[in-house]
């Protein structure tokens, strides 16, 4: 039997102080019981009831707990990759506030939905950097997603090749828990075209290792100015720059990988549909471990208590008065 609390010195000195109190009220009544010549027996057995109530209310509180205490319990899980586009057109509003903006909020929504799958965050522009490696904490992750800027990396394009060969190699490490390449996942999040050479390459191996590529792309066909320190980005004729989501690179990825494509524009949105897709995806048995189980059985303890001192109150006893 396990207990819930333990009992310090001064409840031990309470529970001794009650116990000579009530001793020598005992005493004192079959010391009077003597001198008048009557018996005390019945008045014995109220004490020994009263004892057994008052250690069973003991008992109770001290949270017994007994049956089955441990159970196995089985750790399954994914390994996501979330690849962020961080170029200058992210700051375009078309999706309001902005694209980076309205992203943020979602990606926070992700990182909610796989509380027990291992996430991490590669950015890219022309150039990709770990942001935060594969781990459980979502309040790191989300302290990531808060900082994310489109000055955090060099902005010279767009190419999908570098993120895509980063996750690559951080799911095949070796220190990966996961073995099976289904149970491993590479979301690339974009608004732009793909200006890189090598993103074939890359996809055909990621298709070759059965590793899930899903594409998510955000902005609107319209499109939106981009918003700089100095006002709005402008070509190098003068003109402001207007920035429209180009999907084709997007779609292109998802079909080569047998994967999917979702977006984020004006009117729709997909990140529900997403987050389903994702789920629907099975996790591999990470671990098993043995869990403490053991429920607080107090209530047994403290019925047989109620009832002994129903059976006390309904019960009459000459007592002598003194």
């Amino acid at each position: 039997m396990n207990w819930l609390y333990t009992i310090s010195t001064t409840e031990l000195a309470i529970i001794a102080i009650f116990c000579i109190l009530y001793i020598a009220y005992i005493l004192r009544v079959m010391n009077t019981s003597f001198k008048l010549g009557v018996g005390f027996e019945k008045v014995f057995i109220k004490a020994i009831l009263r004892f057994i109530v008052f250690a069973l209310l003991i008992v109770a509180l001290l949270g017994p707990s007994f049956g089955e205490s441990k159970r196995e319990v089985k750790s399954v899980g994914k390994d996501i990759f979330l690849l962020v586009d961080l170029s200058q057109s992210m700051n375009a509003s078309d999706i309001q506030p902005t694209r980076l903006e309205k992203l943020k909020f979602e990606l926070k929504n992700i990182i909610e939905s796989f509380s027990s799958d291992r996430l991490g965050i590669i950015i890219f522009s022309s150039e990709a950097f770990m942001q935060s490696p594969l781990t459980y904490d979502q309040n790191a992750l989300n302290l990531f997603v808060e900082t994310l800027h489109t000055n955090l990396v060099p902005n010279a394009g767009t190419d999908f090749g570098p993120p895509l060969r980063m996750a690559l190699e951080k799911l095949n490490e070796d220190e990966s828990p996961l073995t099976s390449q289904k149970s491993k996942i590479i979301l690339l999040i974009s608004d732009g075209e793909d200006f890189g050479e090598s993103t074939e390459d890359i996809a055909n191996d990621i298709a070759d290792q059965d590793i899930k590529l899903f594409t998510l792309g955000i902005g609107t066909e319209r499109g939106s100015k981009i918003l700089t320190r100095n006002g709005y980005k402008k070509d190098r004729n003068g003109n402001d720059v207007v920035t429209k989501l180009d999907s084709r690179s997007l779609k292109n990825l998802a079909n080569n990988t047998d994967g999917q494509y979702f977006e984020i524009n004006e009117t729709n949105n997909d990140i529900n549909r997403l987050i389903n897709k994702i789920n629907t995806i099975e996790g591999e048995l990470r671990d098993t471990k043995q869990v403490d189980v053991s429920a607080n059985r107090y209530y047994y303890f403290l019925m047989a208590a109620l009832l002994l001192l129903f059976i006390d109150i309904i019960t009459n006893v000459k007592v002598i008065r003194i």
